[in-house]
């Protein structure tokens, strides 16, 4: 695995475009009889033994620290190693598109979908990562993995975050006292002001 080859179809993860359904799909269906591997470290593969074993599309609502309303939609991959080796070939990416076709028989997934592989096993904890090279090797077509991120979109938008002097993003708006009036039961004067002396 020492001498991976990039693939004209190289897809480096961008963190403000990441990968969509299509394209995803469109790459493996370049490759239906290589052997589909996937890297989740450095130098560390899936087990050939993994299943593919849902594949999950949310739709995402979110308001960020700026107030503006953000919405779209994931599609997770999700990959699974039994705890006993049962081959010791990984499924052909034809395999993996005979999955994919099954799930959207039932599930009509979005081609503008962002796509994330979730995995984790006993030395690595389950997360979420994004598709990010493409590489070969003879017969092997590996798909390398890179973690998800946080990200602030006011600073996309040219807005900042964190504290600052100004109220934008994520200052909240300061607050204005509001006076408290109190009556006074039996007295002419039925109104009490705070630091009215009359309580």
């Amino acid at each position: 695995m020492n001498n991976l080859q990039t693939t004209e179809e190289e897809y480096a993860v961008d963190t403000l475009n990441p990968m969509t359904w299509q394209s995803f799909k469109d790459t493996l269906l370049k490759n239906p009889g290589k052997i589909l591997q996937f890297e989740y470290a450095d130098g560390q593969f899936v087990d050939a033994s993994y299943h593919i074993t849902e594949i999950k599309q949310a739709p995402i609502v979110s308001v960020d620290c700026g107030g503006v309303m953000n919405t779209w939609t994931e599609i997770i991959v999700q990959l699974w190693e039994p705890s006993v080796k049962e081959t010791d070939r990984s499924m052909k990416v034809s395999k993996a598109l005979s999955i994919i076709s099954l799930v959207e028989k039932s599930l009509p997934l979005n081609p503008l979908g962002i796509v994330k592989i979730e995995f984790g096993n006993s030395k690595f904890d389950t997360r979420q990562m994004y598709p990010g090279e493409f590489l070969t090797d003879g017969e092997a077509f590996t798909v390398s993995l890179v973690p998800d991120f946080t990200q602030c979109k006011a600073l996309t938008r040219n807005g900042s975050c964190g504290p600052s002097t100004d109220a934008s993003c994520c200052t909240p708006a300061a607050k204005t006292p509001v006076a408290t009036e109190l009556e006074v039961v039996g007295s002419t004067d039925s109104k009490c002001t705070p630091g009215g002396g009359c309580c």
